[in-house]
């Protein structure tokens, strides 16, 4: 499936690595310069203090965060046990008696107004799922935050769109800053810093691997080219950023602590939100990202520099994620919901389908926009069938797809 979220990746910047991401990515040389040298071994199930390597409960990382008053925590967007890790400890600060706010990636900033009715109760689960286009805006699962939502609401704990609109942060790829219009600033700050050699390596570890194939999309690509992708990752981590910190500047409980859920390719090593947000933020921040007990071939993750995050949390690696997923990018162009990539690995892939089709029907339904197609996508489990009708070129067929994990 790697393959299928770098194309994603590359027609804007970085958003996480998957729930299994080569050692490598792990044990970069880079960031906290007090930290860098030194790695670790993670543990199933255990938090540790990368600064003095304590093992820590989920109260007493709680304890730990005593004065912080942001904390990033990353996921991989499909793993359920990123996400436990992140509704465990806003639990845990919530119990310690901290005013928990909740930065959401999900959500570009024009959209609160959704996010309002979920925090004020006017919205139940399934009235905010269709009403805030879940599926138009992130497109995962909503099962795989339903927790985090929940407990939020129980607490409390009031949640907040950070994100840029992603039209803004594909203007500045292809344009730079001075090209944006006055539209296409919303949500993103004043300055974005782009000058890290750091974080212009960490972004390049993550398409390692498929550059080592010649027939993928970023094969060959410029230096300008990797440029100006670079510059739109900094951009989505400075809005991230900016937006984060103005809700939590807002907030009249000076205790109150923003915690932002985000993919971990803007929290590794420091290098994206937190680095953005120091030019301004001058209270405490943290970071914490859950690892993986294996990498993307099944070998053991053997260690973790220290530089890495303040805190990491060892999980289960995973053969699959909790729903099914075709392993196709799609976008929406005059002709319809066009496939952009299809992973030749997934099950889209293997299943014939590639570049340029048209999705015409699912499971007998119309779609012409990824909001449909992601709703209906939503409603399977593994075991199922996906029953599609192509279109490519003037020709249309129609393809069964088993829902079926795939092992190695």
């Amino acid at each position: 499936m790697k393959n299928a979220l770098l194309a994603s990746l590359a027609v804007l910047a970085v958003s996480t690595p998957p729930a299994a991401i080569a050692q490598s990515v792990f044990d970069l040389p880079i960031g906290d310069p007090a930290r860098r040298e030194s790695t670790l071994t993670p543990a199933l199930d255990v938090i540790v203090a990368t600064a003095d390597g304590a093992e820590l409960t989920p109260a007493q990382i709680a304890e730990r965060l005593e004065g912080v008053r942001l904390l990033l925590i990353g996921e991989s967007h499909t793993s359920m046990d990123f996400h436990r890790v992140q509704e465990r400890v806003v639990r845990a600060l919530q119990d310690s008696g901290r005013r928990v706010l909740i930065g959401l990636e999900m959500f570009p900033v024009t959209e609160q107004a959704s996010l309002d009715r979920w925090n004020d109760g006017s919205w139940d689960e399934d009235e905010f799922v269709m009403n805030s286009e879940w599926y138009r805006h992130w497109g995962y699962n909503w099962l795989y935050y339903r927790d985090i939502f929940r407990t939020a609401r129980a607490g409390n704990s009031p949640m907040y769109a950070v994100n840029a609109p992603r039209a803004n942060v594909s203007a500045v790829r292809r344009k730079g800053f001075d090209g944006l219009t006055e539209e296409e600033r919303t949500g993103i700050p004043p300055h974005v810093d782009t000058d890290s050699a750091d974080h212009f390596t960490l972004f390049k570890a993550y398409f390692d691997d498929e550059e080592e194939d010649e027939s993928t999309h970023t094969a060959g690509m410029t230096d300008e080219q990797w440029q100006a992708m670079f510059a739109a990752q900094c951009t989505w981590d400075g809005a991230m950023a900016w937006n984060a910190v103005h809700n939590l500047e807002a907030d009249p409980d000076p205790n109150s602590i923003m915690v932002v859920m985000v993919g971990s390719g803007h929290v590794a090593y420091g290098l994206g939100i937190a680095r953005q947000a120091a030019a301004y933020f001058d209270g405490d921040a943290a970071t914490l990202i859950p690892v993986p007990m294996e990498d993307e071939d099944g070998e053991p993750i053997a260690t973790v520099r220290g530089s890495y995050a303040d805190f990491i949390w060892g999980v289960p690696g995973e053969i699959a994620p909790l729903y099914p997923s075709l392993g196709a990018s799609l976008t929406e162009t005059a002709e319809g919901l066009t496939v952009l990539f299809a992973d030749p690995e997934s099950l889209a892939g293997e299943a014939g389908i590639t570049s340029g089709d048209r999705i015409l029907t699912f499971d007998g339904w119309e779609v012409g926009d990824r909001l449909t197609f992601k709703r209906l996508m939503a409603d399977l489990r593994w075991g199922d069938t996906a029953r599609l009708t192509i279109g490519r070129g003037q020709e249309t067929f129609e393809i069964a797809i088993p829902l079926r994990r795939q092992y190695e």
